[in-house]
């Protein structure tokens, strides 16, 4: 776990992980920062692994959130759900993105560096069911 993405996390009341976790101490890891909800995504294999769901619907602030791994597996319409986020984390690029009053979010990835994607964790602050969605980059260089 990078220490950097522990400080970008300091303070929040929750924490959403869209998968690609990596192990179950990356779990522990985020834990003792603040509660998580974490869902399975592709690269994530084990007993530990087949515990955690393909998505997670929440309520949090008077928002509605979607959270999966892969877009492309997104099996709902947000817009007729009303959800005000889907986060999803698949491809490991940081994205935000308004498409029909939703709000799409990549958070990115905090793990191993693939291909020569930022380091990044993303942070959501949620207020009367507005959010405002923000990607912190961990490393500026390289």
């Amino acid at each position: 776990m990078r220490p950097q993405a522990l400080t970008a996390l300091a303070g929040v009341e929750r924490i959403l992980h869209a998968g690609d976790i990596g192990s179950p101490d990356v779990l522990d890891a985020l834990r003792a920062v603040a509660p998580v909800v974490a869902v399975r995504g592709n690269n994530d294999r084990g007993a530990w692994a087949e515990r955690l769901p393909d998505t997670e619907h929440l309520a949090l602030g008077g928002a509605r959130i979607h959270l999966l791994h892969d877009l492309n597996q997104l099996a709902c319409d947000p817009v007729a759900e009303r959800f005000t986020v889907v986060i999803a984390g698949h491809t490991h690029r940081p994205r935000i993105d308004d498409r029909d009053g939703v709000l799409f979010f990549n958070p990115g990835s905090a793990g191993p560096r693939r291909f020569k994607l930022p380091l990044t964790v993303g942070r959501l602050r949620v207020m009367a069911g507005r959010v405002h969605a923000e990607i912190v980059q961990l490393e500026q260089d390289g």
